[in-house]
């Protein structure tokens, strides 16, 4: 059984509450090694959290590495690029910046070589992740039924993904079961019956690859937790 996940009253709480658990985790891993390998994720539900982690307190930025979980083959300027969000939610706001910040090279048309270079990047194990999950249940860029969910050996890949744009960098599972601590971000109403699933329903990530990370901790509004047992919310 998954740990129970938090659950915030509304999206303005979930990103109060996912902002502060970040914080907390990076200066936790800042005081056990002296840095941190923090991983983001993209798309709409993590950019509030990421405003919110700009301002909070005591982040101790300068011991602190800003890695990506997936990245569109878009250039970092695009709208689509998650760089592109993560540096206007919270990196282009800290007053003071990060130790390093590896971004994805989504727009290089050899994206096996990017991929082969961004692995080479990665830390053996990434301090904090922070993940989401799309309407079909996928995570980072391992979408379902993709053979990057059997991925053993390689930490990061070229990734089609089955809306545009198609093509992908993604971290590949074990690089999701190695993280120390991993976060996943949910609202709306609309993904609640794939929260009840990935939590609680039969281990199959083949089908929803979100529960590669259903043992981290994952943060809710209440319209995410709806389907979930009272007891779990």
């Amino acid at each position: 059984m998954a740990p129970a996940p938090v659950v915030a009253a509304d999206e303005g709480e979930l990103a109060r509450l996912a902002a502060a658990w970040m914080a907390e985790e990076v200066k936790r891993a800042v005081a056990r090694s002296g840095r941190c390998a923090l991983a983001l994720s993209g798309g709409s539900t993590p950019r509030p959290a990421y405003e919110r982690l700009a301002i909070q307190d005591g982040v101790p930025w300068a011991a602190v590495e800003i890695f990506f979980g997936d990245e569109r083959a878009v250039r970092p300027s695009d709208p689509q690029s998650n760089y592109r969000m993560a540096r206007e939610a919270l990196i282009d706001r800290l007053e003071r910046a990060p130790a390093a910040v590896h971004r994805m090279e989504g727009e290089d048309p050899d994206l096996d070589a990017a991929a082969g270079r961004y692995a080479a990047r990665l830390p053996p194990r990434l301090d904090v992740l922070v993940l989401g999950m799309g309407p079909d249940g996928h995570t980072a860029s391992l979408f379902p039924g993709a053979a990057t969910l059997d991925e053993k050996e390689r930490r990061v890949v070229p990734a089609t993904a089955p809306v545009p744009p198609h093509q992908r960098l993604t971290i590949t599972p074990p690089v999701i079961a190695a993280a120390h601590r991993v976060a996943v971000l949910v609202a709306g109403g609309a993904k609640a019956p794939l929260v009840a699933r990935a939590l609680q329903g039969p281990w199959r990530p083949a089908e929803l690859p979100a529960q590669l990370a259903r043992e981290g901790t994952w943060l809710l509004d209440r319209a995410a937790a709806a389907a979930l047992p009272p007891r779990s919310r």
